[in-house]
């Protein structure tokens, strides 16, 4: 690989940093004693690894190099996150350990002793947190004049407003429920904030009432009133403080003895049977229904609370003490998400306008997609290339009278989806129209059931998915009429056919009419909607079909390579690695002296630098602006480089329970590109990258003396600055 001159990344590319040492281009095979490659000590457990990279997100919110706001918008989606790993993660390891398992994972741990250590690192996590709002972030506001405060730490005049507020917005809305003999104890819905009041009656007796805080209301209630006027300041308080300093409205006659937030956190990871299942719709449907029913896996409440109101919690709510955390206020971090709306532009990242992707520049004047396609296949490099391309893609097939088809999978499309809204007018406009709706896209089923809705509403060809396979490719096939001949345009990709998250993600995908990947297109649709044994593909890895027995292949190729004495390299870019038998594969690699070097955004169980397994490994992970998302995968193979991208990670859902997609990348530019670009930028960060150490945990790595510093994103933000649409 030779270094190009418009790559400022790629001279820096093989220098390891972080206290780790350089690994040479051609590593020899390793002769010592042979290494067990299921030894536990090998794998590092992945629900550890997965908080690991929630505390390297949670450095993003520390980081006094990145605008405030974007700081805080970090801590709020550590919040979020922290929310969701209780929800699945660990609501799964405490149904494993209700149902008596002991079995060990990989890592030799069983899922009781997975649960304690979760349990103790999930409450240093969220400590730590709630410690970078109070000494840090909320200061730092304040300086900036973007206040938020204690309601007792208000002026009269403004606690006058709020008080109005509460009694015109708020009150109404409130339902304040006893629990006394005749009225049992509330369902807590999940992810509620709540309020735990105590309240003494004229007789003397003490109640308990609860309180919850509606989430239809602003969680930040802007402040109103000040005597001291300051060009954009601005003020907020709490809801659930302005909803405590008013009780007594609810309970009027009755004496507030206290009252204290309280946070509960369910069980949502739903299970799906679908064997039993008539119609996967309403079962869906039933199952998001039940979700806010389940188990509790969580409760968070203020370090103040009294232990008996504490007690009154655990024991109506039916958990034991684990399960509690004490911590600072706010209880909700995720709801710091809401000063993004601050109107201070000087606080946040700048804004960007996604570029033209490459080859799509004559479009409008001299061409048309298609023909530009025709061309040259289009590579497009999300978000700092436009999405929009794929938009229109889609709005030129459903007006196209020489297009006959439109085939896509549709995983996580949001709301108010242009994806969706150009296939409906396809269906208008008398396209065959055949849609692929996975309504088990954890967390926007309610979303995708009303799409399908949509668009079975309108005529178009709906299924749901397989049995017991999620359908997670991202795929798009166009059937055109040109002439005598019938051509397929496919976009395949990385990334969700989703314009908002697109902005949001990195990811990566391609516009190409080659006949082979078309016909592998066809091939796949008719296994997602029909009945299909076919058992291999021309181009394509597909899941659970012939990508482990391929991807296998591409590895012990370079294995194989190096044990001949040539150069081999492997270069993997994914959000997660926890399949085992990939991993032992990957080792096997570095034994043999192959280079391996593993972009990880999130989940990796791999320990590299080990001795006798895997000194030849090195494992980044980039954490920035944008979430890494995109899967790209490169073999040198002796010279005769092949990347992959698509749309699975090396996890062992991916690879057997999920449809997942790979493809080739056959033009040789954007394999280029791709190479001494894409993933040599991304392994010169000395600016977002960590590097992962033999015990699992990280460094921040850290540009040598003399060494420019280079983001990978904000590099690739200014390499698209050319092309960007005016």
């Amino acid at each position: 690989m030779t270094s190009p001159s418009k790559s400022p990344a790629r001279k820096k590319r093989t220098t390891q940093r972080a206290g780790t040492k350089s690994a040479p281009e051609t590593a020899p095979a390793v002769e010592s004693q042979p290494v067990d490659l299921s030894d536990p000590q090998l794998y590092l457990n992945r629900e550890m690894s997965l908080l690991a990279f929630q505390r390297r997100v949670l450095g993003e919110a520390k980081d006094d190099s990145i605008p405030l706001l974007d700081r805080v918008k970090f801590l709020a989606i550590v919040g979020s996150n922290i929310d969701e790993f209780f929800m699945v993660r660990v609501a799964g390891i405490e149904q494993q350990v209700e149902s008596g398992i002991v079995e060990v994972g990989p890592d030799g741990m069983t899922a009781a002793e997975i649960l304690d250590a979760l349990r103790e690192e999930a409450d240093e996590l969220q400590k730590e947190a709630r410690n970078c709002w109070h000494n840090d972030l909320q200061s730092a506001l304040a300086a900036e004049g973007v206040m938020v405060l204690d309601y007792v730490e208000l002026e009269d005049s403004q606690r006058a407003s709020l008080d109005e507020y509460f009694e015109k917005s708020v009150f109404p809305v409130l339902t304040p429920l006893a629990v006394d003999p005749g009225r049992p104890f509330p369902h807590i819905a999940n992810l509620s904030m709540n309020l735990a009041v105590s309240i003494r009656g004229k007789n003397g007796a003490t109640h308990f009432a609860r309180v919850k805080v509606p989430d239809t209301l602003p969680q930040l209630v802007p402040v109103n009133g000040s005597r001291k006027k300051r060009s954009r300041r601005v003020t907020f308080v709490w809801l659930e403080q302005v909803i405590v300093a008013n009780l007594p409205s609810l309970f009027p006659g009755m004496e507030i003895i206290e009252a204290y937030p309280f946070h509960v956190t369910r069980n949502a990871d739903m299970e799906i049977q679908e064997l039993e299942a008539a119609d996967l719709l309403e079962t869906v449907e039933e199952g998001v229904r039940q979700r806010r029913f389940g188990s509790v896996v969580r409760l968070k409440v203020c370090e103040s609370m009294p232990d008996e109101m504490l007690e009154l919690l655990i024991s109506n709510l039916e958990i034991d003490k684990d399960t509690v955390f004490r911590l600072k206020a706010p209880l909700g971090l995720s709801r710091l998400m809401a000063l993004m709306s601050v109107d201070r532009p000087e606080l946040k990242e700048p804004p960007f306008q996604a570029a033209v992707p490459a080859g799509l520049q004559l479009v409008g004047d001299e061409e048309d997609i298609f023909s530009a396609i025709r061309r040259k296949d289009i590579f497009m490099h999300h978000p700092f290339d436009s999405f929009q391309p794929v938009v229109d893609l889609l709005k030129q097939a459903a007006r196209d009278p020489n297009v006959l088809a439109i085939k896509m999978t549709l995983y996580r499309v949001g709301r108010n989806s242009p994806v969706v809204e150009a296939l409906l007018e396809a269906q208008e406009l008398g396209k065959q129209v055949a849609v692929l709706v996975e309504l088990k896209a954890r967390f926007d089923e309610e979303s995708n059931i009303e799409w399908a809705r949509a668009l079975e509403k309108e005529g178009v060809h709906v299924v749901y998915g397989l049995l017991g396979l999620k359908i997670h490719s991202k795929i798009a096939l166009i059937v055109r009429q040109e002439g005598d001949v019938i051509r397929r345009y496919v976009h395949l990709a990385t990334g969700n056919y989703n314009a908002g998250t697109a902005r949001l993600y990195t990811d990566v995908g391609i516009f190409t009419c080659n006949d082979e990947i078309g016909a592998d297109a066809t091939d796949l649709f008719n296994y997602l909607t029909g009945y299909s044994a076919k058992s291999d593909y021309r181009k394509l890895l597909v899941a659970p079909i012939n990508l482990r027995n391929d991807f296998q292949a591409l590895i012990e190729r370079e294995i194989q390579h190096a044990r001949a004495g040539k150069q081999g390299h492997i270069i993997l870019k994914m959000n997660a690695l926890t399949d085992r038998p990939m991993i032992q594969l990957l080792y096997k690699a570095s034994q043999a002296g192959v280079k391996v070097e593993l972009l990880v955004r999130g989940i990796c169980s791999l320990r590299p630098g080990v001795p006798g397994a895997s000194e030849n490994i090195t494992v980044t992970s980039i954490v920035g602006r944008f979430l890494e998302h995109s899967r790209i995968y490169y073999f040198r193979n002796g010279g005769d480089e092949q990347i992959y991208l698509g749309s699975a990670d090396l996890m062992n859902r991916n690879i057997n329970r999920r449809v997942e997609t790979l493809f080739p990348v056959e033009d040789q530019d954007i394999l280029k590109l791709l190479l001494n670009e894409v993933l040599a930028t991304y392994l010169a960060d000395n600016r977002k990258a960590h590097r992962m150490q033999p015990d699992g945990t990280y460094l921040h790595v850290q540009p040598r003396s003399g060494e420019p510093i280079l983001s990978s994103q904000a590099w690739f933000l200014a390499r698209s600055a050319p092309r960007r649409e005016d």
